[in-house]
């Protein structure tokens, strides 16, 4: 049974984390910060948003700590990640599940998040949320659809029913049908890559979402294959598939489109896929929870939940 976090309300105090990649630029943290407080929420800025190990957003120590702190954190009604990038494979297994599932908050992330999103759902149940993060989509400005649909989906204590796809037209229809399951997934690479690990996806009777940026053609077919071989999609309710941003081959190089791609690894499985959900590295961008009830209509091209995803 899924473990369903407090929906925000308006005052609620906000826990940045950067558990992946760090940032550029410091101000970013504080002009993230601000933007999280527009929104009408308190901001407590954890002290790895500040830090750099190389690429990481400091030490695998003090990334893991901050997450920790703020699940353990009275005062914290929420858990926002500042951005992607890498690294929260390498923090996994310094996760406190226990204090997660004794405290269950909001917890807002895509991309590398996705390291997250598996575990957590993995190791205590906890419904958590794939949608736009302040240091990577909200600067300059949060556009009008994420932000409506952002705040939406972290404040409902209903079921958020039909979701819209933002700013587009009806899901494409890859192979046709009717899913129904708890939605799972995130970032194809974070997938495949916590694959044989104790985070790997629970596939069994789930929908699956897949995304991704910066991945050519061959690669998208390798991880996509990876799942296959493992009886993923062979368990899998049904398939959704997000944005694929900067995923074409590369120039003069022999390649197979990324349709061609989906067509021979996934249609052959037999299950409903859509094709074409404004989710990822895109915007405008959907925010949606992953491990509650949701229906999958690959014929008329929507997403439905069914079930309330915060208390």
């Amino acid at each position: 049974m899924a473990r369903k976090p407090k929906a925000l309300t308006p005052g609620d105090t906000l826990g940045l984390i950067a558990p992946s990649g760090c940032v550029q630029d410091a101000d970013r943290v504080d002009q993230a910060a601000a933007c999280l407080s527009g929104l009408g929420f308190r901001v407590k800025i954890a002290p790895g948003c500040r830090a750099s190990w190389g690429y990481l957003a400091g030490k695998d120590g003090v990334r893991a700590a901050d997450l920790n702190a703020f699940f353990a954190d009275p005062e914290v009604d929420g858990i926002v990640c500042l951005k992607g990038g890498y690294g929260t494979p390498r923090i996994l297994d310094a996760v406190d599940y226990r204090s997660a599932a004794r405290h269950p908050k909001v917890l807002v992330g895509y991309s590398d998040i996705t390291g997250l999103h598996l575990a957590l759902a993995r190791k205590c149940g906890l419904v958590t949320f794939h949608g736009p993060m302040p240091g990577s989509d909200m600067l300059p400005e949060f556009d009008a659809l994420s932000r409506a649909g952002w705040l939406s989906a972290l404040m409902a204590t209903d079921p958020l029913g039909p979701l819209a796809n933002p700013g587009a037209d009806r899901l494409e229809t890859l192979v046709g049908g009717t899913a129904r399951g708890p939605l799972a997934g995130g970032n194809l690479s974070l997938v495949a890559a916590t694959m044989g690990t104790p985070y790997e996806i629970e596939a069994r009777g789930r929908i699956l979402f897949l995304e991704d940026v910066d991945e050519a053609p061959y690669r998208v077919d390798r991880m996509l294959t990876q799942l296959r071989l493992a009886g993923k999609f062979r368990q899998c309710a049904g398939i959704l598939l997000g944005d694929w941003k900067d995923c074409a081959p590369g120039e003069g190089r022999p390649s197979l489109t990324l349709r061609q791609v989906f067509e021979e690894v996934l249609a052959p499985c037999g299950k409903p896929v859509s094709c074409g959900f404004r989710a990822g590295h895109c915007r405008p961008a959907a925010t949606f929870p992953f491990g509650v009830e949701a229906v999958l209509d690959a014929d008329a091209g929507t997403l439905e939940f069914t079930e309330a995803a915060a208390r």
